[in-house]
């Protein structure tokens, strides 16, 4: 077992580093191969490589099987303590889809776990939501300058 871990890691450690040549991930079997490295470190329940993967899947994946895989992955590492994760998540309920309807509330969640978590954007599309409201959502002058003032560069020197 833990050779089959250390095998995971040097692969998926590989894979990420091969994923910036472009015209490597171009080719089928190559892109097959990384994305199998991604997948095996992301099932083994490794943070940084579901949040990696279930964005690659969201954004590049083929179908809706993929991109509700992406997702399933994003709420693992954002349950995880994933700020980049539990954003996107709050982007993909207030924008809904054909499975989802937009969701304001679950939105509110999903950004204020990536605000406390340091995440500069989810700050400020939180400070948005107070200011103008939503369903589900009342709109909160306080709130909005709270999370508007923990959204500017100043608030993390």
């Amino acid at each position: 077992m833990i050779w089959h871990a250390l095998r995971a890691r040097v692969s998926y450690w590989l894979a990420r580093r091969l994923f910036h040549w472009q015209w490597l991930i171009k080719q089928p079997r190559a892109w097959q191969w990384m994305e199998g490295q991604f997948s095996r470190m992301a099932n083994l329940g490794d943070r940084q490589a579901q949040s990696f993967y279930g964005h690659i899947l969201l954004f590049r994946g083929q179908g809706l099987g993929a991109r509700n895989e992406g997702r399933r992955l994003l709420s693992l590492a954002a349950k995880a303590g994933d700020a980049k994760s539990a954003y996107q998540l709050g982007v993909l309920s207030l924008a809904g889809d054909a499975q989802h309807e937009p969701d304001s509330s679950q939105a509110l969640n999903w950004w204020t776990q990536a605000a406390q978590a340091g995440h500069p954007a989810a700050a400020y599309r939180l400070a948005e939501l107070y200011r103008t409201g939503a369903p589900g959502v009342a709109p909160d002058a306080q709130l909005a300058a709270q999370f508007a003032a923990q959204s500017s560069p100043a608030s993390h020197r």
